[in-house]
């Protein structure tokens, strides 16, 4: 009798899995910096004994499952694309440091400046054009981060706070010259 009701329950339970499978499923990243700290990302497990953080993307929902459980053509262009902004993010900030690091203007570590340049080899194009938009991107963030920003951002803050007597086209000044040159193309 009991064999008879899990019989009977098999197809039911199999399609209730089909169904949540289906419905808003998880794609994970995994990030993870090796023993000469460069920066990995990708879609498939890091090595055993590495330890990784695991990014999980939310795609939306697709088609069921298919009994060989690979992805959909949309879940692999979706997996690229999220890799690819990871990559760029990582390349945008190694290049930045690097550029802040050989500046001059402060002490340089000869190790930070090979893990950054592992980064940005890893993870930057090799296109001319691709490079040359993440390079400007870079020095966006660099003067994002800057001193000057910091001092605007900080200036813009005290505008905004009650009480304050700024008038409204002291505010909209500030509020633009932070908003082209202070905002970080990547976070």
């Amino acid at each position: 009798m009991a064999l008879r009701l899990l019989f009977a329950l098999v197809p039911v339970l199999l399609s209730t899995m089909l169904f949540f499978s289906a419905e808003g499923r998880a794609e994970s990243i995994y990030r993870w910096v090796d023993e000469e700290g460069v920066l990995h990302l990708s879609s498939e497990k890091p090595p055993k004994g590495v330890t990784a953080e695991r990014i999980t993307v939310r795609s939306k929902p697709s088609r069921p499952a298919s009994a060989g459980g690979s992805a959909s053509a949309q879940q692999v262009a979706g997996r690229r694309d999220v890799l690819g902004n990871l990559q760029l993010r990582e390349c945008v900030i190694a290049l930045e440091g690097l550029d802040r690091l050989t500046s001059g203007t402060q002490a340089t570590d000869a190790g930070e400046l090979s893990r950054l340049q592992q980064t940005a080899d890893r993870n930057c194009s090799n296109d001319p054009a691709q490079r040359r938009m993440q390079e400007e991107m870079a020095e966006k963030l660099r003067v994002a981060n800057s001193a000057r920003c910091v001092e605007a951002r900080e200036e813009l803050a005290s505008m905004l706070a009650a009480g304050s007597k700024s008038d409204d086209e002291q505010v909209r000044v500030q509020q633009d010259f932070v908003a082209q040159h202070c905002t970080p193309p990547v976070r």
